[in-house]
């Protein structure tokens, strides 16, 4: 999945159907001279629907595609005959997805489950024929009424990753160089900061033909949570991990001082975030040599005391199984 093809905001317009006008039509027959008013009902306005569909990843099909709309009713007809419901308009989204109102910024709804349907707008109500308002001093009512006008509004849909592990850290902590050792995905992968700018799926492989999925986050900075960098844009994305696996790498100045700057970010943005399953992965291991590598586990010790720690290197392949296994043990606890 690349960057161009992975959009997970969109503004659209929608519009429902109107609805169909109720027929005025007198019952005329050869030996039946004043049949009396037969006008059917006009048909319903389709409905503007938003549907969860698991196979969509982003929305990105509605990158060029801004204005749908429903169809109108039909008018009724003699006989009684009821006019048919305009077709309704179907808007596809991912699963994880957010529907908010344009306008006032209030979020409508949220699609987790696939085939899930929530109309957005609703389709005008058709008209009623004029055989409703035939009575005893007005046999022959020459009216009917029209069918009312569909609803129009603008929609924001904001996806939100689902994805079982989310990578937390800083920009070119090697997140991306993880999740393509530990996937087949092929995130774009280079030696400066922001190189990722969406984030990036993939499915982990485990054993006994099990999987799970996890998401690359484009890199934290500090003041994020103010909207800084790429602010919200991402930091929303953590909102649909179940387990958090921060990645901070062994060359970095101050390990803990990392790992708080992040976690803080997370409190600022959302606190519910840090109910969250969490593991530390030390990345770039391949730089220390094991003397070096000792005294940085016996600081860790004291510094991450209530926190799970492992020491990992995407490049030369190790501690990946290790990871693989605490990160499904934490994913089923």
């Amino acid at each position: 999945m690349t960057e161009g093809n992975f959009v997970d905001y969109v503004k659209v317009h929608v519009a429902s159907g109107k609805g169909g006008q109720g027929s005025t039509h007198l019952r005329r027959e050869k030996y039946v001279a004043r049949g009396g008013p037969d006008g059917g009902d006009g048909g319903r306005g389709g409905h503007a629907i938003v549907r969860g569909n698991k196979n969509l990843w982003t929305l990105v099909h509605y990158k060029f595609q801004k204005h749908f709309k429903a169809g109108h009713g039909e008018h009724g007809s003699k006989q009684r005959s009821t006019g048919a419901d305009g077709a309704d308009v179907y808007l596809e989204v991912p699963l994880g997805t957010v529907v908010r109102d344009t306008a006032s910024n209030e979020i409508l709804f949220e699609i987790t489950e696939d085939g899930e349907e929530k109309i957005v707008a609703e389709g005008g109500l058709g008209g009623r024929g004029n055989w409703h308002f035939k009575s005893a001093t007005n046999q022959t009512p020459r009216y009917a009424q029209p069918g009312i006008e569909g609803q129009e509004r603008q929609l924001t849909l904001e996806l939100k990753v689902l994805a079982d592990v989310g990578l937390v850290g800083f920009p070119n902590a090697g997140k991306s160089t993880l999740l393509s050792v530990m996937t087949s995905a092929k995130p774009k992968i280079a030696d400066y900061e922001f190189t990722t700018l969406k984030p990036n799926l993939g499915i982990v492989e485990y054993r006994d033909f099990q999987s799970f999925v996890m998401a690359d986050i484009p890199g934290i900075i500090e003041g994020a949570a103010e909207g800084k960098g790429l602010g919200h844009y991402f930091l929303r994305h953590i909102e649909r991990n179940a387990t958090l696996l921060f990645l901070i790498p062994a060359d970095s100045k101050d390990i803990s001082k990392e790992y708080e700057i992040l976690l803080d970010e997370l409190r600022r943005y959302n606190p519910e975030l840090l109910d969250k399953q969490r593991l530390v992965a030390i990345s770039k291991n391949d730089m220390l040599d094991e003397e070096l590598m000792a005294e940085m586990d016996e600081a860790l010790k004291e510094d991450f005391s209530d926190m799970e720690y492992l020491f990992i290197s995407s490049v030369a392949q190790q501690g990946i199984t290790e990871l693989k296994d605490r990160l499904w043990a934490l994913l089923n606890e």
